[in-house]
């Protein structure tokens, strides 16, 4: 045991001098004036400067996407039972194609009975006309009172009148009936549908929603400084939430501003939505110019606890961290609009693997 412990403490010495030796010999190399070893790179990576050029101004502004109109479709008679509907949420639908149909019956048998007192009333008029005729040819002969000509001449009139206000009556039943069938105002998509098989339809009950056209905008909050560089027709990116990005132009501005929030709505047709709907939530850019700009390459700004940062190479290849401020994207480049020099060289692939004060090997190009 003891000659064990004797080797141990020989073992430790030994490490002990072998450290104090190296430090002397660095020690030794420092006053020499030669360099240490330089630390090992962490990351071969590529490097790129900011680039200056014109670059698209743009105005950014939330919003909600919603339909450019909405046709609400109800029924246009009370008291009749929905027998079938035809339509579901999501259907796209033609203008006057049939969404639903209430119960026909009755007023198809009030129509009926409207049709045969026409005919009725027509066949009275007939007869009085015929009346009134003879009574005016025998007129010149004296065989008849001018008092019983008038009054065939009145019973002519009177059927007349009757034959009028029955097709009237006619006409409106026929109008009843067809109210029994529920279509569509306009080419579109069905968004709602409150009808139900059994249901006693109410006059202005709201049996279905249509998005008319399928036409969706996105309606813009627009602070009241940035209205006056929006103009009909410009072109916007709308991008929705969780979705890819969208063209669209602005269609309308309107007239007036919010005083709470001094912000102004600005309407942009979405001519191909993709998909967004109505109701998503979405922002936008609208392309309002252009201006001097700087620029990098997505790939070099890296995006951590909700800032964005760049790495800037400086002496012996180390890494600095910078936070800076972007702005619009376009393409694979990304605007810089605050905190990097115009002189900079900073990490363009790789960014996201380092860390402030990383050693890095700059790959050539």
């Amino acid at each position: 045991m003891t000659t064990m412990n004797n080797k141990t403490l020989a073992i430790g010495a030994a490490i002990v001098a072998a450290a104090f030796a190296v430090g002397a010999n660095d020690d030794k190399a420092a006053a020499n004036g030669v360099a240490a070893p330089a630390s090992k790179a962490a990351l071969t990576v590529t490097a790129t400067t900011p680039q200056s050029g014109r670059w698209p101004a743009t105005i950014s502004a939330n919003g909600n996407i919603a339909a450019w109109q909405e046709a609400i479709i109800s029924a246009e008679t009370q008291g009749l039972r929905l027998t079938d509907v035809r339509a579901q949420v999501g259907d796209r639908v033609k203008r006057g194609q049939v969404l639903a149909l209430l119960s026909a019956d009755t007023l198809a048998a009030d129509a009926a009975a409207t049709r045969a007192g026409v005919a009725e009333a027509e066949a009275n008029q007939a007869e009085a006309a015929a009346n009134a005729e003879r009574a005016r040819q025998l007129q010149a002969s004296g065989a008849i009172s001018a008092q019983q000509i008038q009054q065939y001449a009145t019973a002519e009139a009177t059927a007349k009148a009757r034959v009028a206000s029955l097709k009237a009556q006619l006409r409106a039943a026929e109008v009843r009936l067809a109210q029994t069938r529920i279509v569509a105002p306009d080419d579109g998509v069905i968004s709602m549908r409150g009808a139900t098989v059994g249901a006693v339809a109410q006059p202005g009950q709201e049996l279905f929603r249509l998005i008319r056209k399928e036409r969706l905008e996105w309606r813009a909050d627009v602070a009241a400084t940035d209205l006056v560089r929006i103009q009909p027709g410009q072109r916007v990116q709308v991008t929705p939430a969780g979705g890819s990005a969208v063209a669209g132009s602005v269609r309308m501005v309107a007239p007036m501003v919010d005083a709470a929030t001094r912000n102004g709505i600005v309407f942009v047709d979405l001519p191909q939505p993709g998909a967004a709907k109505a109701g998503m939530f979405a922002r936008g850019d609208f392309a309002v110019g252009e201006r001097e700009g700087v620029t990098l390459p997505q790939s070099a700004v890296v995006l951590r606890d909700g800032f964005n940062w760049v790495f800037q190479i400086v002496a012996n290849n180390k890494v600095q961290q910078l936070k800076v401020g972007v702005g619009s994207r376009v393409g694979d480049r990304i605007e810089i609009v605050s905190g990097l020099p115009k002189d900079a060289r900073v990490v363009a692939q790789g960014a996201g693997f380092l860390a402030d004060g990383d050693v890095v090997r700059i790959a050539d190009k």
